[in-house]
């Protein structure tokens, strides 16, 4: 965390200063706003806490709700979720309060006796060390208030308006704010009333009865499996003996997935409530807790179940859906037009609970869409950015879907329908990176670009997440992980690892250094007049040699940025290598050196050799065409504190 190169800092450094819009933020919702989300779920709040970064950008977000999430239906939080988390600060602390995953146990039937269950496997939950991060189970309304903590300690000074219902919408082309939303109040004096706002685009994150999704006409298109399931948060006294790990039970009498919570004391069970009559499939809703909880003791035996209170349940069908695009844009107009609606999370894709999903991969989408709209309203790039949040959305959710129908089928089945005993374990840790969030992987396209020179660095793959390493930072000499110091402020990271040569031996890295400065064609040359020289672009450098061979004096300038208004040196950009984890060796890096670009949503843009100057402008050139040096700024003091 950096602060004090404004001046001194007496209170807490994560409550930013107000800049921009944050100066003077109406309370009211007002008539005109750069971007409107609907809904205060996971995506949106996590966009909303992006987009609140951006000190030239209004945002608000509004919610049918009267105030906050009290009970959230998600729980579980996937590793690369809690990377997010670490890039807005608070992954430390909802860690502790999590109960964390570490193990699965796989309950089938006793063959000395079908009526019992008992404990037949158990697997590690990352047993190839995926991450460094652990797979958390925590309540979805502390997610949320957490990122409403982010949110509102940024610049903007951003905070949900709670009481308004999206009634529908209407994109126009001409003026300023083209989107016409009208809403209903829900909540306070004016209940019942209608307004009006206008907005240059809209976030749709309001679940899966999205009416964002209707105004847009986009359909949610799939099946139902025809199962049923009861879920319940419960505190009961029982005698099973895996009732604080996670569990896939198996039994004559049904299956039921095993979620401990939070807290050490309260549970989630998924009970198998079987087929159901397409006929008549909503009957199966008015299934009572008492009965869930009655189903649950059937598949338990010979352990018993005393539930004492019940935090809350629900009755639920296995249905997969997804829409075909998730913006505005129909099919004949692409190309002509780019958009101005966006939906997210629940709005374009629905599956079962079980693979512990739909949070997660809701939060990448709102990340996705967040950092391009702040990056266009800014001027930073092109209106085309915007178009690529559907291209590459909409393919990771199709795959989500159709992991998640093996998953849930696999769930549903009856022991003696696997052709292997350990199948369902089998298939739990072959597939273990992708419920951790990790298999995505965007095609080239105007951000991601080809992987020509994939070879440089094989542990960094083009389009996949950056997979942080240690490192150890040469001016203080502590070890920390490289990815840790990337935090959710907007901007793209540069990561230079130098070749074998010593900084200020006229190496390849001090070349490209140069080159950064003065080249025309440089990314940096776009960072407008005025602003801190990282203001845009965090440039890091990482060398091969351990720490104390780095002379940080004979470092190149543009490692080391002079911010705020007293010109202050930056010592956290220069890294050695760690000698107990060489970063070079655990990520494939080639000792002839490479550049790693990274997104501002954490995802690597491009591999490339030092010498490739022309290749990285090519690059970044289309994305800061449109720039001046008169573009508006991100100061570096709305920034920086959350470091």
């Amino acid at each position: 965390m950096q602060f004090h190169h404004h001046g001194y800092v007496s209170g807490d450094p994560r409550v930013q200063p107000a800049a921009g819009v944050g100066l003077n933020r109406p309370e009211e919702l007002p008539e005109e706003v750069d971007v409107l989300i609907v809904g205060t779920g996971p995506a949106g709040m996590l966009a909303a806490a992006q987009l609140s970064m951006f000190p030239n950008v209004s945002t608000r977000i509004i919610d049918r709700r009267p105030g906050r999430l009290a009970i959230g239906q998600a729980d579980g939080i996937q590793a690369r979720s809690v990377e997010t988390f670490q890039a807005f600060g608070f992954a430390e602390r909802i860690i502790a309060e999590a109960y964390r995953i570490t193990e699965m146990a796989f309950w089938k039937p006793d063959p000395a006796n079908h009526a019992n269950i008992i404990r037949a496997a158990r697997a590690v939950d990352d047993e190839t060390g995926i991450s460094e991060f652990p797979h958390l189970i925590v309540n979805q309304a502390r997610v949320l208030d957490y990122f409403a903590e982010f949110a509102a300690n940024s610049p903007t000074r951003l905070k949900p308006d709670y009481g308004y219902d999206f009634q529908g919408l209407t994109v126009g082309t001409e003026g300023d704010y083209p989107v016409t939303v009208t809403l209903l109040h829900t909540a306070g004096p004016n209940e019942g009333q209608e307004r009006t706002v206008r907005a240059k685009y809209v976030v749709g994150a309001d679940g899966a009865r999205s009416k964002v999704r209707t105004a847009i006409g986009c359909t949610l298109a799939g099946d139902q499996a025809n199962h049923a399931w009861g879920v319940m948060d419960v505190l009961a006294v029982t005698d099973f003996p895996d009732i604080r790990t996670k569990c896939a039970i198996q039994a004559e009498k049904g299956s039921i997935l095993l979620i401990p919570r939070e807290g050490g004391y309260l549970f989630r069970m998924y009970v198998d409530l079987g087929e159901v009559d397409p006929a008549t499939h909503h009957d199966v809703r008015n299934t009572s807790i008492e009965q869930i909880i009655t189903k649950a003791n059937e598949i338990l035996h010979p352990y018993t179940l005393d539930v004492r209170n019940v935090a809350w349940h629900s009755v639920y069908e296995v249905g997969h859906r997804l829409t075909d695009r998730f913006d505005d844009v129909l099919p004949a107009e692409r190309g002509t037009r780019t958009p101005r609606v966006f939906i997210t999370g629940d709005a374009c894709h629905t599956h079962s609970a079980k693979a512990g999903q739909g949070m997660n991969v809701s939060m990448q989408d709102g990340f996705n869409i967040a950092w391009k709209l702040g990056h266009v309203l800014e001027g930073r790039s092109p209106e085309s950015l915007l178009s690529t949040y559907s291209e590459e959305r909409q393919v990771v959710a199709k795959n989500l879907i159709d992991f998640d129908k093996e998953w849930s089928t696999m769930m549903a089945k009856k022991p003696e329908e696997f052709e292997h005993p350990s199948d369902l374990e089998d298939f739990y840790v072959q597939t273990a990176e992708f419920p951790a969030g990790f298999m995505t992987q965007y095609a080239p396209s105007l951000i991601i670009g080809s992987a020509d020179h994939q070879g440089l660095a094989t542990g960094f793959p083009v389009g996949k997440r950056f997979k942080s390493a240690p490192a150890v930072r040469v001016g203080d000499t502590n070890p920390i992980h490289l990815g840790h110091h990337a935090t959710a402020d907007g901007r793209w990271r540069i990561y230079v690892f130098a070749d074998q040569a010593l900084p200020g031996t006229d190496s390849t890295a001090d070349k490209l250094a140069e080159w950064f400065v003065n080249a025309p064609e440089s990314p940096l040359a776009a960072t407008p007049a005025g602003a801190d020289p990282d203001a845009w672009f965090d440039l890091k450098v990482i060398y091969q040699q351990p720490h104390t061979a780095v002379d940080i004096g004979a470092v190149p300038a543009v490692f080391k940025p002079q911010v705020g208004p007293f010109k202050l040196t930056d010592y956290e950009k220069v890294y050695a290598t760690d000698p107990t984890a060489d970063i070079f060796e655990l990520r494939g890096i080639d000792r002839a050196g490479a550049v790693v670009v990274v997104r501002p949503d954490q995802y690597v843009a491009n591999v490339l050799p030092l010498t490739a100057t022309a290749e990285l402008g090519a690059f970044f050139g289309p994305l800061l065409k449109p720039l001046t040096k008169a573009a508006p700024a991100q100061p570096r003091q709305a920034v920086a504190a959350a470091r």
